[in-house]
């Protein structure tokens, strides 16, 4: 019999004190920086499915066409009877995963939004008979506590999210990722490759504008809810290509001199005519790359598998 339970891991104000900080530190900070996840409001979030649909924007469809391929693969190298998933969303892609696990007992969706987790959850349960969903609500890049549940476990970390962290990150939050996991246990890593500077570019900056228009939405989530008074027009979007560090990083370039108020912060932060406030860095990886730093976490790199034109990987690591 499936069932389904949600069960709330942060604080109900966790996020708003997290935005607090987070605006308070980047804007003051040199140069200005804001977190990608406050991206990610209902607005946001619409304009991050229009972009995964656009021709520019590879590594939705590349992960998916991975999933729907390999699953069975994956399945077969970790027949897991729970499976987790890190910022789960809609668990859309997930599916596939789901349907090639036989023996799957529980799945654990992580995310921040009870509202995605609520609809995902309950949409799995009637059509699985049989599986349990016990979704999270949790910050995943914060301490993360599992409840129990029978193993093998496969820990999915999908849509090439590592990328938005940077190196020392990526270290802390691998390492915390090792210590949910028993030896045998694995992690299925989602990570944009390394591919000619014009088509990554493209990925951030469409013909379209829909990817501007996403970059500029962090300002509305801060004017929202911290009653800043930015101006979307009077900033930019920039997306670069960072060769030495293998990066893109999507910034807003300030197009006049101004000061922005944050009042909720007795805040207000100068911007000099063009310069830029950094939103994205979204790293793209290397096979040697990313074996090195599952290794230095504790996690072994055994299976490795691109789509067909080799932009995107999901990677299979097993605990030690």
């Amino acid at each position: 019999m499936s069932e389904f339970r949600i069960t709330r891991t942060l604080p109900e104000d966790a996020m708003a004190a997290a935005l607090r900080a987070d605006v308070q530190n980047g804007l003051t900070s040199d140069p200005k920086t804001l977190p990608p996840k406050w991206f990610y409001d209902a607005r946001g979030s619409e304009l991050f499915e229009q972009i995964t649909e656009l021709p520019e924007y590879y590594p939705t469809c590349a992960e998916r066409e991975i999933l729907a391929g390999r699953s069975a693969e994956i399945a077969a190298a970790l027949p897991a009877r729970t499976l987790v998933e890190l910022g789960s969303g809609s668990s859309e892609k997930t599916r596939h995963l789901i349907d090639a696990l036989p023996r799957l007992h529980t799945y654990f969706p992580v995310d921040v939004s009870d509202t995605a987790l609520e609809q995902a959850g309950r949409a799995l349960v009637a059509e699985r008979p049989g599986l349990n969903v016990h979704a999270l609500i949790a910050d995943f890049t914060a301490a993360l506590a599992l409840p129990h549940s029978p193993g093998p476990r496969l820990l999915a970390f999908l849509g090439g999210t590592i990328g938005n962290l940077l190196p020392g990150e990526r270290a802390e939050f691998l390492a915390s990722v090792r210590a949910l996991l028993s030896p045998g246990d694995a992690l299925l890593l989602g990570t944009d490759l390394v591919k000619a500077e014009d088509v990554l570019v493209g990925a951030y900056d469409d013909a379209a504008g829909v990817t501007a228009a996403f970059n500029k939405n962090v300002l509305s989530v801060v004017n929202r809810e911290l009653g800043a008074d930015f101006e979307q027009d009077a900033f930019d979007h920039v997306a670069l290509w960072d060769a030495t560090n293998e990066w893109i990083e999507m910034r807003l370039r300030s197009r006049i001199a101004q000061t922005v108020k944050v009042p909720a912060l007795d805040l207000a932060v100068h911007f000099a005519a063009g310069e830029e406030l950094r939103t994205e860095v979204s790293a793209k990886f290397r096979k040697d790359g990313v074996s090195a730093e599952l290794d230095a976490a504790g996690l072994g790199l055994e299976r490795w598998w691109t789509d067909g034109e080799e932009r995107f990987a999901l990677s299979l690591s097993v605990a030690r």
